[in-house]
């Protein structure tokens, strides 16, 4: 049994995280390094720090080091002051210095989860000195400057280790949804023919989005490179949005889903919509090649001709007065899966829009780099 072809794949599949991993492993080295030669009396916050701003891109990792040094000198100087400002040489009250210290930030922290950090700040500050012998102001500039140290060495390891752009992972990410999507919009659309089950729907909801989820996480992250000037390339916003429409179709088409086609309409309509199912699947399925690739959007036609022709099968049931017999809610749900296409075919448009213009950005930056 060959095991070097799967530790290749597995390392192949996991080179993200284990470049995280190994970034980290040299913030905290650095970190370290650094907080002994600036001799800083508690190294071990240096350390903890930098291995807690270094994220899975440079991205996150700036924003990751910005709200902790934010929260670290916001809790640093409120803690300091309260030290100063309430003198607590009794443990009732120290009690009550603590609880004046953390309960404000504690507020703060539970408003924006990215500040959390700060009432940790003020109790190391305001606990800290019992122990070192040193005053609140003292204890407080020792904070910040060891969360600075560690954090910034996290931020400079990012930057220069193995770096991993958010914008890149974007893409990735993207190409990952589109798979959710063009899974999903394979089941629906089997569904509309035969009928889909309440437990399987819901599975391909949820995956839809989780998926969508993470991007949107992901594409936060590319616009703070963006921002930063440390990525070059298109905007996240139009794809992500196009996306977020997408599993909006696919919620609508979900709605109809669990009623097959009557019976009698079943030969007239069913292989109209089986193209349209593959040639949709298709598509979705060829701009997340194209975009993985950087190559331009595939052809629309296909789909858009399939989608033309199921319309024009269900004109011809209407006219034939095949649809008079049906209960509302079947009449209302061949309204609702034409508008559902209609919906889908110009999100359609718009995804080959963003695939084309991530192309051509590439293409461009390729051309730069070559000139």
């Amino acid at each position: 049994m060959a095991v070097g072809p799967d530790l290749s794949e597995w390392l192949k599949l996991r080179r993200m995280q284990l470049a995280l991993a190994f970034r980290v492993v040299i913030a905290a080295l650095m970190a370290l390094v650094v907080a002994l030669g600036l001799r800083l009396h508690l190294p071990l916050w240096a350390v903890l720090t930098a291995v807690i701003v270094t994220q899975m891109s440079v991205g996150r990792s700036i924003k990751a080091t910005t709200d902790y040094l934010i929260g670290t000198i916001g809790g640093a100087v409120y803690g300091g002051l309260i030290a100063v400002m309430f003198p607590h040489a009794t443990e009732a009250a120290l009690l009550a210095v603590l609880a004046l210290a953390v309960a404000p930030l504690a507020v703060v922290a539970a408003i924006n989860p990215s500040l959390n950090v700060a009432p940790i700040t003020a109790i190391i500050v305001l606990l800290l000195p019992a122990m070192t012998h040193d005053s609140p102001l003292d204890s407080a500039i020792e904070r910040v400057l060891e969360v600075a140290v560690g954090a910034f060495t996290g931020l400079a390891v990012s930057f220069a280790v193995v770096p991993s752009r958010a914008h890149n992972i974007a893409v990735t990410a993207a190409a990952r949804m589109l798979e959710q999507v063009a899974v999903a919009l394979d089941a629906l659309l089997k569904g509309l023919m035969r009928g889909l089950d309440t437990e399987t729907l819901h599975r391909l909801q949820d995956d839809i989005g989780a998926a969508m989820t993470g991007l949107s996480a992901v594409g936060a992250e590319a616009e703070h490179e963006r921002a930063a000037w440390i990525a070059v390339g298109p905007d996240t916003g139009p794809l992500l949005r196009t996306l977020l429409r997408l599993r909006h179709d696919l919620v609508m088409i979900g709605r109809v889903s669990g009623v097959k086609l009557p019976d009698h309409l079943q030969p007239r309509l069913q292989p109209a919509l089986e193209q349209v199912r593959a040639t949709a699947v298709a598509y979705v399925r060829g701009c997340e090649v194209a975009l993985l690739a950087h190559e331009p959007p595939p052809s629309l036609e296909p789909f858009e001709a399939a989608q033309r022709a199921y319309a024009d099968q269900i004109a011809a049931v209407r006219s034939e007065g095949l649809t008079h017999d049906l209960a509302g809610d079947v009449i209302e749900r061949f309204f609702t899966v034409g508008f559902a296409l209609e919906q889908l075919h110009q999100n359609f448009i718009d995804l080959r829009r963003c695939v084309a213009t991530w192309s051509g950005a590439r293409r461009t930056l390729l051309r730069r780099s070559a000139a």
